[in-house]
């Protein structure tokens, strides 16, 4: 009974299909490439002219000074230096500002009291010269250098880190806290002048009256 199936199966596939050893390609290729005529390009390529070597800066500097003034030799420069301060060496001072004393020098930045009407940038003079000093001399004021004047810049006007102020009171039921931050004033101190004419004390008037004593 097997057998009498596969050879109708083999009967009826034979019918409907046919086998070929030259099968034909399943899809048509969808243009023929020799219906396009073939077009020839001819290009010319002219030759290139070799590059100029590139002259270093120096070079072409120097190139371009002799071709103008047909010397290598650079035009001289003038250069101009800011002239510094001719101030005596170790020079110092001993100001009040407010209630308290500073010593201060050329260049020095301080924070001070708060200065009423002085705005940042503002130039101020300091009149309350108690003492200048140098390296070999000294100025005492009686109570303050004559005509002696320190000259400085406001370049802050801010406050200082605040502190608390605690109240109590026990058994009043009383408590306050405050904070409060004190104003000051930062200044850079730019010259010491005028105290010239006044009479100074040396080392050797210093020397001498030991020596007499």
């Amino acid at each position: 009974m097997a057998t009498a199936t596969v050879s109708t199966l083999c009967a009826t596939f034979g019918t409907h299909c046919a086998i070929s050893h030259n099968p034909k390609p399943l899809f048509s290729p969808p243009f023929n490439l020799n219906r396009f005529p073939s077009h020839s390009y001819n290009f010319t390529f002219s030759p290139r002219s070799p590059l100029a070597p590139v002259p270093k800066s120096s070079e072409s500097a120097v190139a371009q000074t002799e071709t103008e003034t047909g010397s290598t030799e650079p035009e001289p420069t003038q250069i101009v230096s800011a002239k510094a301060p001719s101030w005596e060496p170790g020079l110092f001072a001993v100001v009040m500002i407010g209630s308290r004393q500073y010593i201060v020098h050329p260049g020095r930045k301080l924070v001070v009291q708060r200065l009423s009407g002085a705005n940042v940038n503002d130039k101020i003079a300091l009149h309350k010269v108690l003492l200048v000093g140098t390296d070999t001399s000294c100025y005492i004021g009686k109570p303050i250098v004559t005509n002696a004047v320190v000259y400085a810049t406001v370049e802050e006007q801010g406050l200082d880190p605040k502190v608390i102020v605690f109240k109590y009171k026990k058994k009043k039921h009383y408590r306050r806290n405050i904070g409060h931050r004190q104003p000051h004033t930062r200044i850079r101190i730019n010259s010491i002048m005028g105290y010239e004419n006044y009479p100074k004390v040396t080392m050797d008037d210093i020397k001498s009256k030991d020596s007499e004593s």
